[in-house]
């Protein structure tokens, strides 16, 4: 990130600048989003270059939070400018599709694959079929290849039998919960012959 991009981002009002590891972000709250995008678009940077979302809350957590970055670039100098809000769960996001065109598709796949709320409405699918329920890129997401498979990849402390077991085994992200989906009854003892006790055959 070079001094140029420092020096727009801190032109940004009311956003909470920040660097690291070489990147500056503007922090911006979610209100001020759209005036923050019109900002950077009055700066200069008039060429869109993506949106993403980041799923920052943690599975099984009350309420979930978004994180989404929008990323526009000078089309002389190449200096950009990345502008960041955090989304709560009753947040909707105003569009800025009206700023950069190519934004629209970003907004679309966000909204699908995050179910975060567009001021414009809910839009198509874009990516998922008609009827998918849930949303792919969210933590709190089960996937059902993970339920009918077990993972795979190296055991787990304990599970090979030549170490102690771990203390917390962190399931992979997507495996589901134990409590999750249909749950297996355990058959009775009655009706494992060989857990008890059998007379030998007579010869």
């Amino acid at each position: 990130m070079s001094a140029a991009s420092e020096a727009l981002a801190s032109r940004i009002p009311d956003a909470l600048v920040k660097t690291a590891f070489g990147q500056t972000t503007a922090h911006v709250p979610v209100d001020g989003w759209l005036d923050a995008a019109r900002h950077a678009h009055g700066l200069g940077c008039t060429q869109f270059d993506w949106l993403g979302v980041e799923d920052a809350g943690r599975p099984g957590a009350v309420g979930q939070r978004h994180a989404v970055l929008l990323h526009v670039l000078h089309p002389d100098t190449k200096d950009g400018v990345l502008l960041r809000a955090e989304l709560g769960p009753d947040d909707v996001l105003p569009s800025v599709a009206g700023l950069w065109a190519g934004a629209a598709w970003h907004e679309r796949e966000a909204a699908e694959m995050f179910g975060i709320a567009l001021a414009d409405g809910q839009p198509a699918h874009l990516l998922l079929p008609d009827g998918f329920g849930g949303h792919p890129l969210r933590k709190d997401f089960v996937l059902a290849s993970r339920v009918v498979r077990p993972w795979p990849g190296r055991l787990e402390p304990g599970e090979d039998g030549t170490s102690a077991p771990s203390r917390r085994r962190a399931a992979p992200p997507g495996v589901p919960d134990p409590s999750w989906g249909p749950r297996r009854e355990t058959p009775a003892a009655a009706d494992h012959p060989a857990d008890s006790p059998t007379e030998e055959p007579r010869g």
